[in-house]
């Protein structure tokens, strides 16, 4: 196992985290982990070196406004002794804020949860410009700095899901650890993106990357033809491997989080991770990934490059989002499209909102069609 150090916290973590988000559950029911097989998985983890444990408060509930079984399980787990050999990350549900006291009790219902009297990383959930504007309301930095003189969070940061501008702004906000961020080969400029990350490096916060594989649809969503791609001669590689070496040749990644859902997946993990100091990627590498990226970017429904340029709506759609949303569909048959799209969207911003009024017809300059695509969005998630 490697280790890197996550910026100015100086903690020496293992470059693959485990993401307790998709632990293995009992059928399809989502809040009933398969707690023998996920037990099982966490110690051998432990064992095999790795020491970042991420959950969060609502992970395996049927929605994200209740606490899930993730947190109570992980507290359980790690209680066998394994509580002082890891890193234990939650993140504060910033949807369910609503005052200063909210957060408090949060925080307090979180370590019980856990059965802990300590969170080492601890992130403030999901931030986006509204999340974002409500908590500065809650005085969200008197929370912190109390949370952390107290001893009940050793460092902060937050997990973020909006604009780059925003981004960096909330770096610049406030004297954070570090900062989680989805990031992958075909999300390099998506959302904060290689550019945040280096922003973040430069004020030395640490990065935590979530969604390396997408989902998992850039292993089972994969065009044929990008699949086709990484089945190199000589090379024993397939789309996990080459996914999590992308991530790991870069210096700023300091972990990598992967939700595991079976001992087999564990497995692949653990055994990539242990051969990292020994992979070589070069250009040749390099050329094969932007050539696979550019195979699934083929397959986008809408040529819409976020440019913002027909914003503001005058309804509030969020013209690019939904595009994004709807070309993670077609690009990788991406199922869970949908659930982002009723979870992240505001009622207001989906595209079942827009009245195909054309305001932003003119405004394109990729020339879109942007009323008619729009409808094809609202039809594609409703």
């Amino acid at each position: 196992m490697q280790y890197r150090t996550l910026g100015k916290t100086g903690e020496r973590v293992s470059i693959l985290g485990f993401g307790c988000m998709r632990l293995p559950v009992i059928g399809d029911n989502p809040v009933r982990i398969d707690e023998k097989t996920a037990s099982g998985m966490i110690h051998t983890a432990v064992d095999a070196g790795v020491n970042y444990f991420d959950t969060a408060y609502p992970y395996h509930s049927t929605n994200f406004g209740q606490p899930g079984a993730s947190e109570p399980f992980v507290g359980k787990v790690l209680r066998e002794g394994l509580r002082d050999r890891v890193h234990l990350a939650t993140k504060l549900p910033s949807w369910l804020v609503q005052s200063r006291a909210d957060m408090d009790r949060l925080l307090e219902e979180q370590l019980k949860r856990l059965q802990t009297d300590r969170i080492d990383f601890y992130l403030v959930h999901s931030l986006n410009q509204g999340y974002w504007d409500n908590l500065l309301r809650h005085d969200l930095f008197d929370f912190l700095e109390k949370a952390l003189a107290s001893g009940k969070i050793r460092y902060a940061g937050f997990s973020f899901h909006d604009e780059l501008p925003l981004y960096k702004r909330i770096v610049d906000a406030w004297d954070w650890s570090f900062s989680q961020i989805m990031y992958n080969y075909l999300d390099e400029d998506f959302q904060a993106g290689k550019e945040g990350m280096a922003y973040a490096s430069a004020r030395n916060l640490g990065t935590v990357v979530m969604e390396p594989l997408r989902g998992g649809t850039l292993v089972n969503g994969l065009p044929e033809a990008a699949r086709s791609l990484l089945t190199r001669q000589g090379s024993d590689w397939g789309p996990v491997e080459w996914a999590l070496h992308w991530l790991w040749k870069q210096p700023d990644v300091h972990v990598t989080l992967s939700g595991m859902s079976t001992p087999e997946q564990l497995a692949q993990n653990l055994k990539l991770a242990g051969e990292v100091n020994g992979s070589v990627w070069g250009e040749e590498e390099d050329r094969l990934i932007a050539r696979v990226k550019q195979t699934i970017l083929e397959k986008q429904r809408v040529n819409c490059t976020a440019c913002g340029y027909c914003l503001p709506c005058p309804h509030g759609v969020n013209i690019p989002r939904n595009f994004s949303l709807c070309n993670d569909f077609h690009m990788l048959q991406d199922l869970q499209a949908r659930g982002r799209y009723h979870g992240l969207l505001t009622e207001e911003a989906r595209a079942s909102n827009c009245i195909q009024c054309g305001e932003c017809l003119e405004k394109c300059p990729q020339q879109i069609d942007i009323p008619t695509e729009l409808l094809h969005v609202a039809e594609l998630f409703s």
